[in-house]
């Protein structure tokens, strides 16, 4: 098992990435932390960790928050007496996201606050832990839209995952010498009810399609596993990391056949 004996706080444990994440370090051996803001799904993946021989437990989190942020960390200290894994996960993507122009104010906060200041407060409180664990290994969900514009506007979006990115870079640097890896798992487009709700027309769909070249969309098990490689002892020497896994989709746009 990969992950015998650690600790892991999943945010954003309740569907998609985070959900498949949290299984997968159950599986290999982790106590998982699932922590998120819709407790009835999130409970729902413990029930399923659990009904597998695995440890978990649930926790509400609002990350936008700080109060929350420091309440999950010490939920899983005094939980299971450690945290070694964090993976700063929980996202969302507007419907009303779109350009510079036709963006709310609102919605521009609202990304913000749960996307980049999530991932701020997750570490504020996380580190300290880390630390008395004596290292560990951090995982940030940033995406490829950080690297490359997107195809259909989402500007809020791209902008919070390009702090994901920063963030992730100066992390790893400050804290190098505490044992303390730091690397941002970076999303190409995933068939998951977060992107297609976004996506909400074939056409807006197609967009995204033509431009990967393995020519489909990715699935969160497949970012899943990706996490798993970051948080284990594997990528020991891995950290201010961009992990791209995007079906090729940076590294060249195609047209259609």
């Amino acid at each position: 098992m990969r992950l015998k004996d650690k600790v892991a706080l999943v945010t954003g444990s309740s569907s998609g990435i985070g959900r498949e994440t949290a299984l997968l370090f159950a599986a290999e051996g982790a106590r998982v932390v699932a922590a998120d803001i819709n407790a009835g799904d999130g409970e729902e993946v413990v029930g399923q960790i659990r009904a597998m021989g695995g440890q978990a437990a649930f926790v509400h989190a609002d990350v936008s928050k700080a109060g929350d942020c420091e309440n999950m960390v010490a939920f899983a200290e005094e939980t299971y007496g450690r945290l070694d894994i964090l993976f700063n996960n929980a996202g969302i993507m507007h419907a009303r996201d779109d350009n510079a122009i036709s963006t709310g104010e609102d919605v521009w906060d609202l990304t913000m606050d749960i996307n980049a200041k999530g991932v701020f407060l997750g570490c504020k409180y996380g580190v300290p832990a880390l630390r008395r664990a004596g290292g560990g290994s951090i995982i940030n969900t940033a995406s490829f839209v950080a690297i490359l514009g997107a195809a259909t506007p989402q500007i809020a979006y791209t902008a919070s995952k390009g702090a994901v990115l920063a963030m992730t870079r100066e992390l790893a640097v400050v804290h190098a010498r505490e044992n303390i890896r730091v690397n941002a798992l970076c999303p190409g487009p995933l068939h998951t009810e977060l992107l297609m709700k976004f996506l909400d027309s074939d056409i807006k769909k197609q967009r995204r399609l033509v431009h990967i070249p393995m020519g489909r969309f990715g699935k969160a098990e497949e970012m899943a596993r990706a996490a798993l490689f970051l948080a284990s002892d594997e990528s020991s020497y891995v950290t201010g990391a961009d992990f791209v896994v995007d079906g090729g989709i940076t590294s060249a746009y195609v047209t259609p056949e």
